[in-house]
């Protein structure tokens, strides 16, 4: 432990911080990897399958939102419980998380059988479209245990310091659903073709692979984690801060999911066409994204470890990094959407009217991604400090508050081109805001980033 706070606080910080950051960059892009493989081969199929899966995007995304919620709570606590050499909380922890983790997959359960028909009435009056989308739905809602649970472990994983692990995890899920897709949904190799239904079925079989692979690995070498289950009781201590993390974080991952019901509300009276361009704009966001959340994943502990020391002046190096690496993984994204969109979204099977949109859609959005970067950055700083009101703030600003008001405004004066306009605004606003918020804090907290040793030497 002491090598450990000794090279957080001695390290070069880029490599520092590039070692820790680059599993769980790895780890989420291959998350981001199971919609956007079901949706370049359901396109296949024609706009009807890719409108019903764009429309599922926010069931399945809350399915994630829950999962990732608990696990990060989890995630928390049980390292927090191993700092202080809480063994037995450690233990008790994890087992709850667990058996929350059973609570939600029957709650998705519920979702599935009773919740999937009323959504999709409500956004679609086309047969086709309803039809494949509950038989989608059904399936990646209902058989939704796999993520749940393997997402848990991933993280308890991560709280003992194993990072490549889920790596590997996620990666096996990820190469099954993309070796099945093809083969359910078109019927190689002496299957049936089961269509839209068979892009369910190869996602859900990805990730109870990686759930029973997480499930051998824990049995293996859990870390020194171990789960009680008898005479198991709800200890109310341990329910109220496993919920106190997984309840903000949850709602932080389930923006983009919110987000886009509601857009697909706004704009699916206008445009069938709109909310697919729209599923998949939020299909490939994730590539940009998913990896400047592990710069921040990997960023955080080092945030929090330096705060903790004093070492201010390693806080502002570990920051300056952070939006510098980001920045490069946004600018990147800037260039693919605004420089190649119809390639990308050939994959897609785009039409000419799907093209048209498409192309305009990925180029007005892709101009605010540089600007995300003090959003998605400063908002990990605030959660590191323990700031977690901010962090929300942000997060909101980002993906909600200015976005749906403006998009009703905006749908009405500048057609559909004035909803996606409202992106870039919404990330050039909330990054305003954080940049106010941040200096503030650092006020408030009395972080000075100038190095003691260089004030000593030149008083």
């Amino acid at each position: 432990m002491n090598k450990t706070q000794n090279v957080m606080g001695t390290k070069p910080v880029f490599p520092l911080l590039m070692s820790m950051a680059i599993p769980p960059m790895v780890s989420m892009l291959i998350q981001s990897m199971y919609n956007v493989v079901d949706s370049i081969f359901v396109a296949q199929l024609g706009e009807d399958a890719l409108t019903a899966v764009s429309l599922a995007f926010p069931l399945q995304n809350l399915v994630l939102s829950a999962a990732v919620g608990m696990g990060i709570g989890l995630n928390a606590g049980i390292a927090r419980n191993i700092g202080a050499g809480k063994q037995d909380m450690v233990n008790k922890t994890a087992t709850h998380g667990i058996v929350f983790t059973a609570i939600h997959t029957i709650i998705f359960i519920l979702i599935g059988l009773f919740g999937v028909k009323p959504f999709f009435r409500f956004f679609t009056d086309d047969p086709t479209v309803f039809r494949w989308g509950c038989q989608y739905t059904y399936i990646v809602i209902c058989l939704s245990f796999g993520c749940l649970f393997h997402i848990a472990i991933e993280k308890m994983f991560q709280a003992t310091g194993k990072m490549v692990m889920p790596m590997i995890i996620q990666a096996v899920g990820a190469i099954i659903n993309i070796i099945l897709d093809p083969i359910l949904i078109f019927g190689l190799f002496g299957f049936p073709a089961l269509k839209i239904q068979g892009a369910a079925i190869a996602t859900v079989v990805g990730q109870i692979s990686a759930c029973v692979l997480s499930i051998i690995f824990f049995c293996k070498n859990s870390g020194g984690i171990y789960l009680k289950f008898k005479n198991f009781k709800f200890d109310r201590q341990i329910t109220k801060q496993l919920y106190m993390v997984a309840i903000p974080s949850g709602i932080m991952t389930s923006m983009p999911s919110i987000l886009v019901g509601v857009l697909n509300g706004i704009i699916s009276a206008v445009s069938g066409t709109a909310v697919a361009v729209l599923g998949i704009y939020f299909k490939l966001q994730t590539f940009v994204y998913m990896p400047a959340n592990g710069v921040i994943q990997g960023m955080r502990p080092l945030i929090s470890y330096n705060y903790g020391a004093g070492l201010h002046h390693r806080l502002r190096q570990v920051l300056k990094v952070s939006v510098m690496v980001s920045g490069t993984i946004m600018i990147f994204g800037t260039i693919l959407f605004v420089g190649i969109p119809e390639q990308i979204l050939a994959m897609f099977n785009a039409n000419a009217e799907m093209m048209r949109m498409g192309v305009q859609t990925l180029r007005i959005i892709g101009l605010g991604f540089i600007v995300s970067t003090i959003g998605i950055v400063y908002s990990g700083v605030f959660e590191s400090l323990g700031r977690g009101i901010e962090s929300l703030m942000i997060s909101l600003l980002r993906q909600l508050v200015i976005i749906v008001p403006l998009s009703i405004v905006f749908l009405k004066s500048f057609g559909i081109a004035g909803v996606w306009a409202t992106f870039p605004i919404a990330e050039t606003v909330s990054a305003i805001i954080a940049i106010f918020l941040l200096k503030r804090t650092m006020k408030k907290m009395s972080i000075n980033f100038i190095d003691q040793s260089e004030k000593v030497g030149r008083s």
